[in-house]
């Protein structure tokens, strides 16, 4: 038997109101792009409050956990089940399916008829396995009520099952699911999704990212709340190499599983970078370039649409990401500044890094910019109006090298 139906839960969207459906159209959009690279043919409709997903053709089309894994990076799914579906029937027809769904989705064989009482000698019931049966009956039509199903399943589970399976109403291990609408669902496990909101259903946003562990998963925080995201790198050849560039592309591809396409603006930063440390006091030099980045993200940002800035600062995690310096950083942008991770510990980053496949790509050992031109003693308090006047230094030149460096940028376009 195989299971060729995928039932598709979502959360937030479910209390949208009369906004609902576009919601819902959203999430079968972006359902249907995360299929278009896996192998097989695939239908995509909703129902009631239900999303499915239906793999067409012949039974080794598809392969299930290619299907599963490429749902669990759609934003605004929570939960994703392989159903038994089978047209409306009989109440006997439900529970014998339901026999045979559980006994291929838990590998096991139904005893003969009248070898109950034999095998659950052999298998002590300590042992068994405790189950619920939980009927949802949409279809009011039915002429059965869902407790009498749930009863009857139950009882069909126990006598294929002897010894296997027992009943605990209070903490099952194991549900099973049976849900009767224009056709009848039986699953059990419930697939965990990644939650959020469909992408595309709450604007765009520029993210500046960078080869370290952080800005990957600051872009991933707001895809997750529905959002469209660009990004901008800032390379510095020749004292960053080609190596850095791939690798922050490389990032931008494992955001791009999540958050659909990315455009990536790279920008070749070291003229500037060169004059801030030639003219500007050394201390003060990480937070004049982080200024200067944050305009010309901006001009990126307002050239693709966006309307606000992502970045992946935690207060107080460097000298650059204290108070007074996000003061001073977010003093360079005229949009909003989102920082997800304003508030996470290392470890918390390193841990969604972890869970999102980003971080061993951010630990390979290749430098951007903003580790090459460090400050040793970098200034932790600085005051907004000691900045701007030595910036002051900057500018007979910084208008036109800002121009170039926003002319010049290469754009790549992440899928």
């Amino acid at each position: 038997m195989v299971f060729r139906t995928f039932l598709l839960k979502y959360g937030e969207i479910g209390i949208k109101g009369k906004n609902r459906g576009q919601f819902e159209d959203a999430l079968v959009a972006q359902v249907r792009y995360a299929l278009e690279k896996v192998e097989g043919e695939f239908e995509v409709s909703k129902e009631q409050g239900r999303i499915y997903v239906n793999a067409l053709g012949a039974e080794d089309s598809f392969d299930a956990e290619e299907v599963i894994q490429a749902l669990q990076r759609v934003f605004g799914l929570v939960g994703i089940c392989q159903v038994l579906k089978m047209p409306v029937s009989d109440p006997e027809r439900i529970a014998e399916n339901a026999v045979s769904f559980m006994a291929q989705t838990y590998h096991m064989t139904p005893a003969p008829e009248g070898a109950e009482a034999e095998v659950k000698m052999a298998s002590p019931e300590e042992d068994a396995m405790t189950f619920k049966v939980h009927t949802r009956r949409a279809n009011k039509q039915y002429p059965m009520s869902s407790m009498d199903v749930d009863a009857l399943v139950g009882e069909r589970l126990l006598s294929a099952f002897p010894g296997r399976m027992k009943v605990d109403v209070h903490h099952p291990e194991v549900m099973v699911y049976v849900e009767i609408r224009e056709e009848v669902y039986i699953y059990s496990r419930i697939i965990p999704g990644p939650g959020g909101m469909p992408v595309g259903t709450n604007g765009r946003a520029q993210l500046l990212l960078s080869g370290g562990i952080d800005s990957p998963v600051a872009g991933w925080m707001i895809a997750k709340r529905g959002v469209i995201l660009d990004a901008t790198y800032f390379h510095a050849p020749p004292y960053t190499s080609e190596r850095a560039k791939q690798k922050v592309v490389d990032l931008a591809k494992l955001v791009a599983r999540y958050s659909g396409p990315i455009r990536l603006h790279v920008v070749n930063f070291t003229d500037i970078q060169l004059a801030i440390y030639d003219k500007c006091p050394h201390d003060e030099l990480t937070i004049i370039m982080r200024r200067y980045m944050m305009k010309i993200a901006e001009r990126f940002a307002q050239q693709d649409g966006s309307m606000g800035l992502i970045t992946g600062e935690s207060i107080g995690q460097v000298a650059s990401q204290t108070i007074q310096s996000l003061v001073c950083t977010d003093d360079a942008a005229s949009m909003p500044v989102f920082r997800p991770l304003i508030g996470f510990d290392k470890q918390d980053i390193i841990d969604l890094s972890l869970k999102i496949g980003t971080y061993d790509t951010s630990i390979q050992p290749f430098e951007d910019c903003c580790t090459i031109f460090v400050a040793k003693h970098p200034v932790t308090k600085p005051r907004l109006d000691i900045i701007k006047r030595s910036e002051e230094k900057l500018k007979d030149i910084i208008d036109d090298m800002l121009e170039t460096a926003v002319n010049s940028a290469e754009t790549i376009r992440i899928s």
